[in-house]
């Protein structure tokens, strides 16, 4: 009986100890689920503080690189703008210095323009004034030799010089032989026409011209007129 007693109180007490630990158990498995809980709830918190602080900080950022881009793209047209007005700028230079050649070269073909009238217009004096003297050397002897030789002198259109010959022909005194003289551009003697026609016409223009003796070729004129009669008489 005694051993009965003992067997109860044994089992009573593993009843007790078992019953305790299934408290215990279930006691701290509370605690730990509430703790567990108060745990999770303070990382949800701080995740959302800090999901919540990045994103805002991320959207400064986005706003910021946003902002970045912006400047570029002002900063890349302001560039485009400086480039153009640079282009149109050197183009204007271009241009520029175009006309500042083409008005050198036009002030240069002036003044080579200026310097060859300059030119023409002393050879043409010079000319004016050798023709001049030519002419008042023809004047000087036109008295002489009308005296002298029966000849006449004539002023004709083109500013040709006419000479008349008379007294080569003893039985018809008056006939004329004729020469007709003018100065050309070159300002030499030349003969434009001659009746009757001399074959040393040629000869006689080219002496006058070598020599510039005026009285010389008018009277070799006279004596080859005289030479021409005799021979067609002969």
């Amino acid at each position: 009986m005694g051993n009965a007693q003992t067997e109860d109180e044994i089992t009573l007490f593993e009843r007790d100890m078992k019953e305790f630990w299934i408290q215990f158990k279930i006691s701290y498995g509370t605690e730990q689920i509430n703790q567990t809980s108060a745990l999770r709830d303070l990382c949800k918190e701080t995740i959302e503080a800090l999901s919540e602080k990045w994103s805002k900080k991320l959207k400064e950022e986005d706003l910021m690189i946003d902002n970045i881009q912006e400047y570029n793209n002002e900063i890349l047209q302001q560039s485009k703008y400086v480039a153009e007005k640079e282009d149109q700028l050197t183009e204007i230079k271009s241009k520029l210095n175009q006309e500042e050649e083409q008005q050198k070269n036009l002030t240069d073909s002036i003044q080579e323009l200026k310097e060859e009238l300059m030119k023409k217009m002393e050879i043409k004096s010079s000319k004016n004034k050798a023709a001049k003297e030519k002419v008042e050397q023809v004047n000087k002897i036109k008295t002489l030799f009308k005296e002298h030789l029966g000849l006449e002198m004539r002023r004709i259109h083109d500013e040709q010089l006419q000479f008349i010959f008379r007294h080569i022909d003893h039985k018809d005194p008056d006939k004329p032989y004729i020469c007709t003289l003018t100065i050309n551009e070159q300002g030499d003697y030349e003969v434009t026409s001659c009746t009757p026609p001399l074959d040393c016409i040629a000869e006689l223009q080219l002496k006058l011209r070598e020599t510039n003796n005026f009285s010389a070729f008018v009277a070799n004129i006279r004596k080859a007129f005289t030479a021409l009669l005799y021979k067609q008489s002969a």
